[in-house]
């Protein structure tokens, strides 16, 4: 989450490729902003005329709040990435390409690997200047990105003096000369030796870390002489590496990063099955390189040397190779609750509660706000949806017959013309929707996924087995699912635009204006979200939009559960909780952005407990979920912000607590009970899990 001030299947072929671009056995290239598509790429997925078509009846936005940016002509505006503080606001802003960290300075730039420790809180891992270029520039642009890389050009005047490229899970710093020049190094370089391809390699040691440098132009002292096309790349030397490493690392660090492949696909079932990812990161020469997975992350496929880097994250593994390669179980999206196994009298509880829940659902129960106006139509969704389950056919016919006028407004393909703020229009200088009632900066693109997650995972629970609902609401509602996760970049949309296929998790803000880099703090929301995508693909009949729901939401769950909600955290003993509910690029938090409340960290990482959460929330098993609970509800009480969803996470641990936790459901306060649920919802969650 950014700046958020809330109150509030068939088995598929083995290894098939789900690809963005052609797979012929190495990761296929998948760039950003039309610089160099690959070849062979398979036919587009996606209609850009028919794309353009519809957001021109949307009309556009009266004002965009990009503002100035850094950005080559041709490009689009990168939001949502780590390196988005490099395009957006009135200075560039640190970045951190894992393990580095990263930032411009007045005349060039400089590196650093962050020096990492532990408080109460945080785990930090901030920008450090360690070592640098001082090239003569006075301005940059970002000239090229793709999903994991971007390239900076760095610029005097109107003169492109070169340009840097740097990318998630690669420690290199890779400067290219675009004329001849001599540049100086932050420290006197000191010569070790002959590098590959006639290059030189040194070192050069500042505030306590030694770095590798590996250039293709002549080294005297901190001056480093360069012909147009000569590269210096840098990259940090590992704790306990032997002379004979360095010089094994230099070898694979010699020639430059250029740009780093996607390539996903899927094996098996969506029960049994993995969805896979590859990154190739390509080089000049199209050799191997330096490679750092991320700790857990089970990278397959390098030659890894057993040294470390440490990261805010734990110690990551310094390899060589040239696709990082790993898969995330699949895990089937749902969106309905098991009600087989309950009792007759749990089942006439929960019509009671429907019914009474139903009664208090009006036009005025709907917000406008993107974020509020998705939670309300979730959450009467979710009532539709218990009620066909329980056969109220009386109740579930007004439900839908409300939801249908909501949707129909933010739905309508010609804009606002039926309603003036529950609708969207576009933007295109950033090239994305904006509900026209902003809320926690979406107009600035922040938290988008979140927001347009709960539109696209109603319309999916009503539009169900409707063809004509799909056929109405499809037009406008493939543009909501095309803004935050357009499987490749169009004339309208980016690819991808939230989520970084390294990392395994999606960026809340839209134009990270922070030290700290880009930032997430409810993982949960961004799983329900890639839920809701692949509903609507399944019930629009997209199975290109539901395969890309499937490997976001595998992918975006092994990361809450691997870096929030059962994390390792034995590398950082000064931390003293055991979730981490706020991720940047260069810091963890246990804290958010709206409440200082205790219950605060964990309910922003369940919220809003989709049927689908059972597959990833409680993978800590009972005794994560009790250490959890004894931090968020130390008094045992649940009448507070997310007492609804903390109880839901309590069922899961066993039987007895299931017990115990729809006991305290059936007597939780209405004030506590969330904006996007139900007490319906409540205890139906927690009776199916009984």
């Amino acid at each position: 989450m950014s700046v958020r001030l809330r109150a509030g299947a068939v088995a598929l072929v083995a290894a098939s490729a789900l690809v963005l671009t052609a797979c012929t056995g190495t990761a296929p290239e998948t760039r950003t902003g039309g610089a160099d598509r690959a070849t062979g790429s398979a036919s587009p997925s996606v209609d850009g005329a028919a794309q353009q078509r519809a957001v021109a009846a949307l009309g556009a936005v009266t004002k965009t709040t990009a503002g100035s940016m850094r950005l080559a002509d041709g490009l689009v505006p990168p939001t949502n990435r780590w390196f988005s503080g490099l395009v957006y606001g009135a200075a560039p802003q640190p970045v951190f390409p894992t393990p580095i960290s990263w930032q411009v300075t007045d005349d060039g730039f400089a590196a650093g690997l962050p020096v990492v420790s532990a408080t109460e809180k945080t785990i930090a891992g901030g920008a450090v200047q360690q070592v640098g270029l001082d090239l003569g520039a006075d301005r940059t642009l970002v000239s090229a990105y793709d999903q994991v890389s971007v390239t900076v050009e760095h610029r005097k005047g109107s003169t492109v003096l070169g340009h840097t490229v740097l990318a998630q899970g690669s420690p290199l710093v890779s400067y290219t000369a675009e004329r001849a020049q001599t540049t100086t190094a932050t420290g006197p370089v000191t010569a070790t030796g002959d590098g590959p391809d006639g290059t030189t390699t040194g070192t050069v040691a500042a505030d306590g870390r030694t770095w590798g440098v590996v250039t293709s132009g002549d080294l005297d002292g901190s001056r480093i002489a360069l012909p147009r096309g000569g590269t210096v790349v840098l990259f940090p030397v590992p704790d306990d590496a032997t002379s004979q490493q360095v010089r094994a690392l230099s070898a694979a660090a010699a020639s430059p990063l250029q740009r780093v492949t996607l390539a996903r696909s899927s094996t098996g079932s969506a029960t049994d099955g993995e969805q896979r990812t590859a990154l190739g990161y390509r080089t000049a020469a199209r050799g191997d390189t330096v490679v750092v997975p991320q700790p857990g992350q089970g990278a397959t496929g390098l030659d890894c040397t057993g040294l470390h880097y440490a990261t805010i994250t734990g110690a990551a593994p310094v390899c060589t190779g040239d696709v990082l390669r790993f898969a995330a179980p699949s895990l089937q999206a749902d969106d309905r609750l098991d009600l087989s196994d309950l009792s007759s009298s749990e089942r006439e509880r929960l019509t009671a509660q429907v019914r009474a829940d139903a009664g208090d659902v009006s036009e005025a129960s709907f917000g406008a706000d993107s974020y509020g106006g998705g939670k309300d139509l979730y959450r009467v969704a979710n009532l539709y949806r218990l009620a066909t389950q329980l056969d109220l056919d009386d109740v579930a016919t007004g439900l839908r017959g409300q939801l249908v006028a909501q949707i129909d407004q933010w739905t309508d393909p010609d804009g606002c013309g039926v309603s003036g703020t529950r609708c969207f229009r576009y933007d295109d200088t950033v090239k994305g929707l904006v509900g026209q009632a902003p809320s926690y900066g979406s107009d600035e693109f922040n938290d988008h996924h979140f927001h347009y997650g709960y539109l696209l995972s109603a319309a999916a629970i009503v539009a169900d087995g409707s063809d004509e609902l799909v056929a109405k609401w499809r037009p406008v509602l493939d543009l909501v699912a095309a803004d935050i996760a357009s499987p490749e970049a169009t004339a309208v949309f980016p690819e991808l635009r939230v989520y970084d296929p390294y990392a395994q998790h999606s960026w809340a803000s839209g134009y990270s204006p922070f030290a700290d880099g880009n930032n997430q703090e409810s993982s949960s929301e961004a799983v329900s979200a890639w839920n809701g995508l692949a509903r609507w693909g399944a019930v629009s009949g997209s199975r290109a939009t539901e395969q890309l729901g499937d490997w976001l939401l595998a992918n975006e769950a092994v990361s809450a559960q691997r870096d929030v909600l059962d994390p390792d955290l034995r590398a950082f003993p000064g931390f003293e909780h055991t979730i981490v509910s706020l991720n940047w690029g260069g810091k963890r938090d246990h804290a958010t952005w709206f409440s200082a409340d205790p219950a605060a960290p964990a309910g922003i990482e369940l919220i809003p407990m989709p049927a689908v959460a059972t597959g990833y929330v409680a993978a800590g098993g009972k005794r994560q979920i009790a250490r959890v609970l004894a931090e968020a509800v130390p008094e045992g009480d649940y009448a507070v912000q997310f007492g609804d969803y903390l109880l839901m996470y309590r069922a899961l641990a066993s039987g007895s607590e299931a017990k115990a936790a729809l006991a305290a459901a059936e007597e939780l306060p209405a004030e506590d009970i969330d904006t996007g649920n139900t007490r319906s919802y409540l205890l139906a969650w927690i009776m199916s899990r009984g």
